[in-house]
């Protein structure tokens, strides 16, 4: 009991937690200018060592990392499940101390969690953990270059889909979009289940039979989907929800990433399905190394 009640306090009670305010002079990473300035040096960076290596090795030898990737992954694993905790408590706590004003509105949990009110400003518990989120994404975007010295192709758009997951959660908290609560959770959520299997894979214990970092990917786009199409009807309904313009944006990213993967998904089952030949571990193997092949460009774009 003293155990949930010490983390409930410092994951959503915490004077830090509760006082925190999005602002640009006190929050760090919060300017523009920060933002645009760190996603081109991600790029800048990514770019120069992925040449750099071509002009070392032509035959694009791959540089071993030893432990760094299953650090990474287990460091981003439990990350992700501290921030799902956190803003799962927070959300409970902001329901608790704020559902009296919901009822003039007559707003329900779900539609609070899906369209925050007009004029809801960046601060509380929730958009202290949404900051962390912010924060993360930096961590994150360190999986490019450990594609890349494993001698990995650079894509385009790998360096776009990192890129706008930075872009997107700074506008979460600028424009206190709505929707991002339940889009942390669901991502959070996701994360931890991902990355505790890469350092599964990592540390050299058997991977899944068919492509799951593809099919959690799937997934998750498609609940957001769900969702922003949800947070658009109550924006129609109840006649507005905060940050709607920043919403709109991360709608049609995902729906044009969901269409990408969707894509790739498809191609996955039809080779998968030429390989029906083979049996038992065989045909499980096949379909790995043939799943592998049909996703290679989007199985790696860091979800």
């Amino acid at each position: 009991m003293m155990v949930i009640q010490n983390l409930r306090y410092y994951l959503s009670e915490h004077p830090s937690i509760v006082g925190f305010r999005w602002s640009h002079a006190q929050s760090w990473g919060s300017t523009w200018g920060f933002l645009f300035t760190s996603i081109a040096a991600y790029v800048a960076a990514s770019v120069f060592i992925h040449l750099l290596l071509l002009a070392l090795f032509r035959h694009r030898r791959p540089i071993t990392l030893g432990p760094i990737p299953a650090v990474h992954s287990l460091c981003m694993a439990l990350i992700s499940i501290t921030i799902f905790t956190g803003i799962l408590l927070s959300t409970a706590a902001e329901i608790r101390d704020t559902r009296w004003s919901w009822r003039r509105s007559r707003t329900t949990t779900f539609q609070w969690l899906l369209c925050f009110p007009l004029g809801t400003r960046p601060s509380g518990r929730v958009f202290f953990w949404s900051y962390i989120y912010y924060l993360s994404r930096f961590l994150h975007a360190l999986r490019t270059f450990f594609t890349i010295l494993r001698g990995r192709k650079l894509s385009f758009f790998k360096l776009f889909n990192n890129s706008i997951l930075i872009f997107t959660s700074f506008l979460w908290l600028e424009f206190s979009q709505s929707f991002q609560v339940l889009a942390i959770l669901l991502t959070t959520l996701v994360y931890s289940v991902v990355y505790g299997y890469r350092f599964w894979t990592a540390i050299g214990l058997p991977s899944a039979c068919f492509p799951f970092v593809v099919n959690c990917q799937v997934v998750l786009l498609g609940c957001n989907l769900v969702c922003h199409i949800g947070v658009l009807l109550l924006h129609l309904i109840k006649g507005g929800c905060n940050g709607i313009g920043a919403c709109g944006f991360n709608s049609v990213l995902n729906g044009a990433i969901l269409l990408l993967f969707l894509n790739f998904y498809v191609k996955m089952h039809i080779r998968n399905r030429k390989n029906g030949g083979d049996s038992g571990g065989g045909r499980c193997l096949a379909a790995v190394k043939e799943a592998e092949k049909a996703v290679e460009p989007v199985k790696d774009k860091d979800i």
